[in-house]
Parts: structure tokens; sequence; C-alpha cells
């Protein structure tokens, strides 16, 4: 393979999202189905009178259950880990038990590249079993010891809040006195036993989680709850913890290798193998020179679709698929599986493969109330961040995709495309950890509008979560209907990539053919009332955006339309080379047209400019690969609930 071939870098074009100071978590919705109705200061007496009873001070307890659960009781339904209640007690085995069916839709060759045998993989179904409490590891059955240590039945620590700050704060207590110290007054001296109550077993991740948790503690937090809850915690910014207090605990240290991790997330190597099996097959990814040979311009966030335990074997298996790192959703512990120089098989698109780094968060789509800790956010933030600032990656819906938003290669991969992270995945929270909350950047009259539902109160009814046509779990969701009127009663928009056959786009939980997501960007077509019309997949698609609860913001940024003289351009789910770049030995490929049409008048945000460019490795020995780059250029798009692609020429770019 050529070291590090000549090009020019087209610039990057402006982001639509204003960078605005960072908020405060927005207020949440209404009481889930079986949560406590209580008044609205009753969960902050509760986390005081607990504190009290076990002598934590009161700022601790309520630290660590923010990096939780963000104090929300989710209707003591459990984590994607078996953490129940504003504790996060977990209880694995029985959330495992009782948890319905999980899965992704989709069949999708995860390389994406018809230059040598199909990979499926990254996130299909797979049966969790069910493991005998003995062999799990202690993070993963805090309550059996909550119950313990409080007398309270397992059964009220899961279901009750009162009951389960209860065990929490007798955990925490738990963990101090087993430290050698005394209880005390002053958050400082609690930073070994926040750290055990963690359940991490190295010291780096224990060590990251008790920083997080004294980073709330100083910087304090306030918000309503999922059950209407008004909780506080002031800041408190001269507490400096005894960090010394990590090396009583005993905890083993990471694994070591080549990770390439900012010093703000716990991460350890955990290769991902790179073996020939003979007969020319060979897995689970290829091996390249980035950024010399490619640019790496996005970050694609997936769900993995199974336990930790579950995905750690399955990227070690050599002839499964694999990504660059998962995110464990207990403690927010990170594993990176290959070097980022390397491409992983993950987003079933080969240009996006080879231009990307995926992330696998520990969870299921399908489940809205297996809920995502805190602590795996804000380690995800953080890893995005670093990995945004060293490749110049704009932190915006554009450049930091879900799973979801991955076009398909071609007309017939469309249907097999992935649907994580799903629309239970919460974008704005996810956004404002990144620094770049989503807020308005233009006035009422604006050109383009950025998705912005509240999370909380924003329900909008999915089927199929567990049987298909059944409504599943009521849940705070990021995406918006897209109609073909401006009714709620309208049909949705139809999806012709999806559904060849013209059928009406639906309400399944994997089904986004009529889907906007939270950050996503689109150009306005029309305002009527309460509702906005955006162009989508080359039609008006309306969605409810009432003024005094809207579901979008107001944004300035760059668009796109056919240049004079085009009644229509095409779309693309990949920017490849023209034929006459390829060198003698590569196969030309096809530059095939997905099975849509930008026309004349619509306009559509732009993402980036990128050159039209293939990296052939179709082979082990990767002294053959080759970067193959054209004179084509390519504008990103916000084409549909998936990204897509235009060729320049087509095209003309103007600020709406």
């Amino acid at each position: 393979m050529p070291g590090s071939p000549s090009r020019r870098r087209p610039p990057r074009t402006a982001g639509v999202l204003a960078c605005a100071a960072l908020l405060l978590p927005l207020l949440s919705a209404a009481p889930p189905a079986g949560a406590e109705a209580a008044a609205s200061g009753a969960l902050q007496d509760q986390f005081a009178r607990a504190a009290a009873r076990h002598g934590a001070p009161e700022s601790v307890l309520l630290a660590v259950s923010y990096l939780q659960s963000r104090w929300d009781a989710h209707g003591g339904a459990p984590s994607v880990t078996g953490g129940y209640g504003p504790m996060h007690l977990t209880d694995a085995v029985t959330a495992l038990t009782e948890a319905p069916p999980h899965h992704s839709e989709g069949t999708e060759d995860a390389r994406g590249d018809s230059s040598r045998a199909a990979r499926t993989g990254a996130g299909a179904a797979r049966p969790a079993a069910v493991p005998q409490a003995s062999a799990l590891p202690a993070r993963l059955r805090t309550l059996e010891r909550a119950a313990a240590l409080s007398g309270i039945p397992a059964g009220e620590l899961r279901t009750r809040t009162a009951a389960n700050i209860e065990g929490g704060a007798a955990l925490l207590a738990a963990a101090q006195r087993e430290s050698g110290r005394p209880a005390s007054t002053d958050p400082a001296d609690w930073y070994g036993a926040v750290a055990a109550y963690s359940g991490a077993d190295d010291s780096a991740t224990a060590a990251t989680y008790a920083g997080d948790v004294f980073d709330v503690i100083r910087s304090g937090a306030s918000r309503t709850t999922d059950s209407g809850q008004v909780v506080s915690l002031a800041a408190a910014p001269a507490v400096a913890p005894d960090t010394g207090q990590l090396a009583g605990l005993g905890l083993r240290r990471p694994a070591g290798g080549p990770v390439e991790c900012p010093r703000t997330v716990a991460c350890e190597w955990i290769p991902a193998p790179y073996e020939e099996f003979g007969d020319g097959d060979y897995g689970n990814h290829d091996k390249a020179n980035r950024p010399a040979s490619q640019s790496i311009d996005y970050i694609v966030v997936h769900d993995t679709e199974a336990t930790w335990d579950v995905t750690l074997q399955l990227v070690q298996d050599p002839t499964y698929v694999s990504w660059q790192y998962s995110l464990r959703s207990s403690d927010g512990h990170v594993a990176q599986h290959l070097a980022l120089k390397d491409v992983g098989w993950h987003a079933g698109n080969w240009f996006v493969n080879t231009k990307s780094v995926g992330l696998e968060h520990e969870g299921f789509l399908t489940a809205p109330d297996s809920w995502y800790t805190e602590a795996m956010y804000r380690s995800s933030a953080r890893l995005v961040r670093h990995l945004a600032a060293r490749y110049r990656i704009p932190l915006d819906r554009q450049h930091i995709l879900g799973h979801d938003n991955v076009p398909g290669t071609v007309a017939s991969t469309i249907a097999g495309m992935h649907t994580d992270p799903g629309p239970y995945w919460d974008w704005a929270h996810y956004f404002e950890l990144l620094g770049r909350p989503i807020a308005p950047s233009a006035g009422p009259r604006a050109g383009v509008v950025t998705i912005r539902p509240d999370y909380g109160d924003h329900r909008p009814v999915y089927t199929g979560c567990v049987t298909a046509g059944e409504a599943c779990a009521p849940h705070g969701s990021g995406a918006v209907r897209l109609h073909t009127a401006p009714s709620a009663d309208a049909p949705l928009v139809k999806d012709i990539g999806l559904r060849p056959g013209g059928q009406d786009s639906t309400t399944g939980v994997n089904d986004t053919g009529a889907r906007a997501s939270t950050g996503q960007s689109f150009a306005v077509a029309e305002r009527r009332g309460d509702w906005t019309a955006v162009w989508y997949l080359g039609q008006r698609a309306w969605f409810r955006n009432p003024v005094k609860e809207p579901t979008a913001v107001n944004a300035r940024g760059l668009v796109l339309t056919p240049r004079a003289g085009l009644a229509s351009v095409p779309v693309y789910g990949r920017a490849y080379p023209e034929a006459s770049a390829y060198p003698a030995g590569v196969p030309v490929q096809a530059v095939s047209p997905l099975p849509y049409a930008l026309l004349a008048g619509q306009r559509y945000v732009v993402g980036d400019r990128t050159p039209g460019e293939y990296y052939f490795a179709p082979v082990f020995d990767s002294s053959g690969h080759t970067v193959v780059r054209g004179q084509e250029e390519y504008y990103q798009i916000q084409f549909g609930h998936r990204v897509a692609f235009v060729k320049a020429a087509d095209v003309r770019v103007s600020l709406a």
C-alpha cells in the first residue's frame, strides 16, 4: 500500500449548530407507569434522610446517584446492566430473566464492500443467556448486598425509590467502613468509598468514576426527574478529595497495550484478531494507514445488542466483525479493539468504514426502559471530544452519526442497514456533554431547522419492541415523525429505498423511513401554523413544531440545490471516484445512484465536501492495499434519516 499519497483536502464546511454555554439538563417528563406519586420535593428529602441515617454527606449520595441515573427512577425498570432505581442497584440475573428479546433490524454486510464476501454481524440479534448469580462480577449484583446491609427486601429495592436510596446509602457507608475510615461530614474523605461503589475491578475505571462524582459535587446540578421530582445539588467548587485512598482498594491495573484514549477515560486494550483462515478469507478488520492514507471524518455511535461479556467475546472472534471501541454501561469503562489507523467492519458501508471510528455502547435498541447510565454517556462524550479534536471532526450530526444514519451503499443494501442506536438514544443530552448543546442560531424565519424535541416530554408511539404491531413501553424519544401533510392524521412519508413497492412508512421502532432525529438539520420547505415542512428524501415532509412547545430550533447553515438547468440530480450512498481514476489491477467500483432524486427547487443541508475515494483492500496481505482518489468531489447532505452524497458538479451551494 502506498504510504502517504499526495492529495488536496477540501476545507470542511461550517456546521449548523451554534456553540453555546453548556446548558443544564432539560426538564423531564411526567411520571412513567408504576412510578411513585409524591410531592415535588420528596425525593430530595429521601436523599437527605438516607445520608443522615448512614453518616454519609448528602452531597456524596446525591452525586453518586446523579452519575448513575441523573436521579431518575425509570418506573422501576432495570438499566442495560440490570441496575434499578436512582442508585442503580444491580441485579443482572433478575433483569435478564424478565427482559424481552432484543434486536436491531437489518441484515447488512458490516464491511460494506463488494470486493470480498459479505460479513454480517454488529447489531444483529443475539440471545443473552441468563447466568448464574455466582458467575456474575460484583458490579452486577450490588442489590443483593444492599438488601443484606439495609434489611430491605430485594423487591422493594427494585421498585420503591426511597428504599433504593436507602440501599445505596448503606452500600456507600459500608464501603467507607471497609476502607478503615470513619464516617465524616467532609465529602473529600469519601473518595475511596465512591470509587468502590462503582463496582469496577480495575483502578483506572474506579478513579474515573470517582473523579466524575466529585466533578458533579464541585459543579453542582439541578433537574426535574422522570417522576416529576425537583432535585438540586449545590456547587461546592473547593472540594478536593483524597485520591490516595484509591491505592487501598486493591484493584487491578487495566490491560496494557497501544490504547489511544484520553486520560479522562478508563481504557484498556482488548484486541480484535487479524487472522487468515485459508481460501482467501480473513477477519475481522483491515490494516490501513489512517489518517495519512484516508482522512477520518466520522464517528459512528452503535449499541451492542449484547451484554458486555458477550460483546467482548464477539469482537475477539476472528470470523466476526469489529469496531474501534466498546463502552460498558455500568461504569463507563472503555475497551479499545483496533488501532485507529486500521479500518473496522461496523457501519455496513465501506466508504464510511474507511473514514470513521466505531463506538459500540452496551445496550439494546428495542428496550426503551433499559436505560443507559450517565457514567457511560459521559465516558463516550469525552472519548468523542478527544477523537474529534485529534482528527478535526466537527461536533455536529453530519459527522457524529448513529449507525442508523449511515446510508446503504446501493439500492439493494438499503433495506438491510441497521437501525441502532435508535429513537431512545438521548442525542440532546449527549451533545450537551460534548459541549455543543443544540440551540437556536437563527430567528423564526430561518431557512434551516435542527430537530430538538424535549426528550422526556416527547413520547411518540413506537411499535414492535417485543411483538410486531404491539406498542412499545412509553418512553422519551429524540425523534419526530414526518407526515405527507400538516396533520397528525396524514400518512407518513414514504421511503422508496426501504419499500420499493411504495408502501407507507410505519411506527415500527426499527422503521427509519419517516423519522428525523435530534441534531439533524433540514432545509425548510414551508411553515403552516404549528407545522413545519422540510425537504426529506425528495419530498415535503411535515412535523408538528408549535411555537410554545417546539420540536426543532431555527438555524443557519449551508444548503445545496440542483444547479441551473438540471431538473434533478442523483443521490449516492458512497462517494467513489470516477472510472478513469482506477489504476491497473484495481477493479472499477460502480458509481451507482440510490433510488431517490434531489429535485430542482429542493434544498438539503450540507455536511461536508469530500473527494471521491475508494480503499482497495480485498486480501489479507496489506502490502497491496491501495487508496484510489479521483478528481470528482461530493457533498455529504442530510437527505433523509440517513445521510447521502451528491456530486459537487451537479449542485450549487448557498447560505440559508
